[in-house]
């Protein structure tokens, strides 16, 4: 039951094809050979159909536009053929064929396409009716269509018998759909591989503003789409795209050949335009540009349908420099060898070939015309499809004689998909979608004397590494001075140090070029975005790279620390003398009246404000940070506390009212005052530096510095600190201000108040200047107000008194002390008898611990 539907379903298919193959047609001129397989050839040897309609409806259909090229592509295959049965690959067994032309058309290959399947028709019938030979062989495969539009529909139908069809040319990515297309297979790349190569060109010589020339067949709709997709990824963009009819007899073709030539010669600034057009189109389209003076500066991408057509462009009045350069992507080159010997073999043997009628139609069997034509490429192709279909053969009819048992097609097909064929020492084989992905060449057409050479292979694309390799350095070299520098693209390169700014309405490849803001780069052409520096470096506007900032802070070498640093020093030193002084001198009056232990401890603070000042100079860091206002807060502290101390007893000493003095007297305990106002001091700091210590902090200055400086950080507690300092200081300033009018050996009372007015000077014009002052200098204005207040302190409480001792020794005695007191008991009672008021501690003033005064120098009215 299975058997009579399929021979039922066999016999209606014959009816089709017979009615298809009869409709409005007479007998088609076809090549055929001999042979116990039979294979067929479709190639387009006349390139386009000329329809004329009769008076009756009746349509005339003459082919026209003889292409020599493609006849020599048919004879590839004979060649190839014929080697095969020369050689015996096959045994016994030997290959036939029958060559058709498809006049590159569809309409006219689907009517020519029933001759191969008419011979299934015979052999169905055959099997149904239990005989075992017939006339015609079967047409167990089809080489060819070239074009993919004609390839589609072929394979459609030769589908109804699962003829499988292995094409030499038809590229589009559709007929990788085995779904759709279960018996195509070719032996070239789809164009998906083409068009990312030619991506990968035009990305490598940074041409991003092209033009392409396209059809309307579907071999071109389909490569223009993915070369549209890798562009765009590339940041490549098209300026025109121009479609021409693909049926070169179409009424329309010479209104868009016109329009096409136009739009190039509008497009300025577009030197690289890619072509997917047939050779006609082109040839048409060269006669137009051959006077155009923008032309001899094109580069014109030649996809491989016409990279290798030389015949496009009549050298005998032009040459290839009037319409510029031309760089072809072609299939994988072959051997031409065998084919050139076998067409030279055309003039020793014409009759050889009397079953071939194109040979006729061309007029003149001339090998050496015929060999001008031969595209290598298409010999590697045409020549793997013969030896793919040979190895599957061989595997068939390996366990049958395939002499009486021949394969079906459907048989053929699944070896095919199986077989695993070798040419020139590679094995190839079909991958899952029918496809040979093996690689590009890309050639540079040349001028030669007599002709165009379009054979010379550049450079070649690997498929499978995505990757362009120049043949060799030498021959990259040439290629990039043939071309020279050309350019196409819509606007100039952005160049380094600016980055590329989409305009509104625009396409992507037309966009301003805008300088990289501060602190960014781009060190690229035409870089998408500037990049921000890393830390520690810096940049200007427009710039290309970044530079290391330059650190800065107050350098030790720097004019104004090496300044102000003498000036510690100095005051450093004169501390030191001072203490010096004031211990060699221990026992004198002017000594003790500076109450002595305090002055040395007061000595000690001054001293180690001094050295404070260090601190605030050099690369800052966390420790210097802190330790900074921590030893200057601490010591000034303690200087302050000693200054009050001095004048808590000089009032006391003093003081008359005995009630008032009472009670002086029990609150004056020095060294617990000094402890009490550090004590006050240390909580300050110790939460400081508990809660949010100084650290080491940079910024960037306005000439793109780093700045390094000391972060106080909890500025409230920077302040508490110093206003503590003040606090203290107010206290001295006014207990020293009431005692201002005291004995001249007293007269410390008035220098504690010019000290601290010094101190209160300098630190008012410390805030504002601090909060004005910027940069590396910041520490400078606080370290000139420490040594303003250190100095203050220093003169005012010590200079006076090493003067009397060193220079004014006279002064320095106990006569002198008490002729003071006796001149200020004198002017404030008005008799020296009230002078035995005084407190006891006042005549500390001419007391010496070394040497006491006889009983008889006593004054009579001082206590015992």
């Amino acid at each position: 039951m299975d058997s009579w539907r399929k021979m039922k379903h066999s016999f209606s298919f014959c009816i089709f094809f017979v009615v298809l193959s009869h409709h409005g047609t007479k007998s088609f001129e076809q090549a055929t050979a001999e042979g116990d397989i039979i294979i067929g050839g479709l190639f387009p040897i006349h390139e386009s159909v000329n329809v004329t309609v009769n008076y009756d409806g009746s349509e005339n259909q003459i082919c026209d536009r003889f292409s020599t090229a493609n006849l020599v592509q048919s004879l590839i295959m004979v060649q190839a053929l014929e080697e095969i049965n020369q050689k015996q690959e096959l045994g016994n067994l030997t290959l036939g064929y029958l060559i058709l032309d498809s006049c590159g058309d569809v309409t006219t290959s689907l009517r020519k396409i029933p001759s191969f399947m008419r011979g299934n028709c015979e052999y169905s019938e055959g099997e149904k009716s239990n005989t075992s030979a017939q006339q015609s062989s079967p047409v167990l495969a089809v080489i060819g269509g070239y074009y993919s539009e004609i390839a589609i529909a072929v394979t459609r139908l030769l589908n109804l018998e699962y003829i499988p069809e292995i094409s030499y040319g038809a590229t589009s990515g559709l007929l990788s759909d085995k779904t759709r297309f279960p018996s195509f297979m070719r032996t070239v790349p789809q164009d998906n591989h083409q068009a990312r190569a030619i991506s990968e060109i035009l990305d490598n010589n940074g041409w991003t503003w092209v033009g392409v020339l396209t059809t309307d067949g579907e071999y071109a709709r389909y490569i223009t789409e993915r070369l549209w997709y890798y562009t765009n990824q590339k940041g490549i963009c098209f300026a025109f795209t121009s479609v021409l009819p693909d049926n070169l007899n179409d009424y329309l073709l010479g209104k868009s050949i016109e329009s096409t030539v136009k739009t190039i010669i509008d497009n300025e600034n577009v030197s690289v335009i890619v072509s997917f057009a047939k050779p006609d189109h082109m040839m048409y389209i060269f006669q137009k540009l051959l006077n155009d003076p923008q032309g001899t500066r094109r580069i014109w991408l030649a996809s491989d349908i016409w990279s290798q057509s030389p015949e496009i462009l009549n050298t005998k009045k032009h040459t290839l420099s009037d319409i510029g350069t031309i760089i072809g992507i072609t299939f994988k080159s072959g051997n031409t060898t065998k084919l050139k010997r076998y067409l030279d073999d055309l003039d020793e043997n014409p009759s050889h070939h009397n079953n071939n009628p194109f040979l006729k139609q061309h007029g003149s069997t001339s090998s050496e015309k015929l060999k001008t034509m031969i595209y290598p490429s298409a010999v590697f192709s045409i020549e793997l499809a013969v030896k793919a279909i040979a190895q599957a053969v061989e595997d068939l009819c390996t366990e049958r004689d395939c002499k009486t048992k021949r394969p079906s097609p459907l048989e053929l097909r699944g070896a095919l998909w199986k077989a695993k064929f070798h040419m020139d020492g590679k094995n190839y084989s079909f991958d899952p979608h029918g496809d040979l992905n093996t690689e590009y060449d890309i050639v540079l057409w040349k001028q030669t004397s007599e002709s165009l050479d379009v054979n010379d292979i550049v450079a070649r694309y690997s498929i499978l590494q995505n990757s362009l390799t120049f043949i060799s350095q030498e021959t990259k070299h040439a290629f990039y001075i043939y071309i020279g520098n050309v350019t196409s693209r819509c606007t100039d390169s952005c160049q380094p140090g600016y980055s590329k700014i989409s305009v509104s309405g625009q396409p992507r490849c037309c966009y301003q070029c805008e300088p990289c803001a501060e602190n960014t780069f781009s060190n690229t052409t035409d870089s998408e975005k500037c990049n921000p520096c890393e830390k520690n470096y810096y940049s200007l506007k427009g710039s290309s790279k970044c530079l290391p900032r330059k650190t800065d802070f107050l350098k030790w070498g720097d004019v104004y620390l090496i300044v102000l640093l003498s000036f510690t020093s100095l005051g450093a030193v004169l501390t030191i003398v001072v203490g010096i002084i004031f211990l060699a001198h221990w026992n004198t009056p002017v000594v003790r009246s500076s109450v002595g232990p305090i002055s040395i401890i007061l000595l000690l603070s001054l001293m180690i404000t001094f050295t404070s000042v260090i601190l605030f100079g050099g690369p800052p860091n966390s420790y210097q940070c802190q330790a900074r206002q921590v030893v200057f807060g601490l010591s000034f502290t303690l200087c302050v506390s000693c200054i009050m101390v001095k004048s808590f007893k000089i009032v006391l000493a003093f003081e008359f009212d005995p009630v008032i003095q009472s009670v002086l007297k029990k609150l004056y305990k020095p060294y617990l005052i000094i402890a009490v106002c550090m004590a006050g001091q240390v909580v300050i700091v110790t939460t400081w530096l508990i809660h949010s210590p100084p650290t080491a902090d940079s910024e960037i200055t306005q000439n793109n510095m780093k700045l390094m400086f000391c972060n106080e950080k909890l500025i409230p507690a920077f302040g508490a600190m110093l206003v503590y300092i003040g606090l203290l200081a107010l206290i001295c300033f006014g207990v020293a201000f009431k005692g201002r009018k005291l004995p001249d050996c007293y007269n410390d009372a008035k220098f504690i108040t010019f000290a601290m007015l010094i101190y209160f000077i300098s630190w008012i014009m410390f805030g504002p200047v601090y909060a004005n002052v910027t940069g590396k200098y910041i520490p400078a204005v606080e370290m000139v107000v420490i040594l303003i207040s250190a100095y203050g302190i220093l003169f005012c409480q010590f200079f006076t008194k090493c003067y009397i001792i060193l220079c004014k020794k006279e002064a320095n005695t106990e006569k002198s002390f008490r002729r003071d007191i006796r001149n200020y008991s004198r002017d404030h009672k008005g008799s020296e008898d009230e002078l035995s008021g005084l407190p006891e501690v006042a005549h500390t003033c001419f007391k010496t611990t070394t040497l006491n005064p006889s009983p008889q120098e006593k004054p009579s009215h001082l206590p015992k």
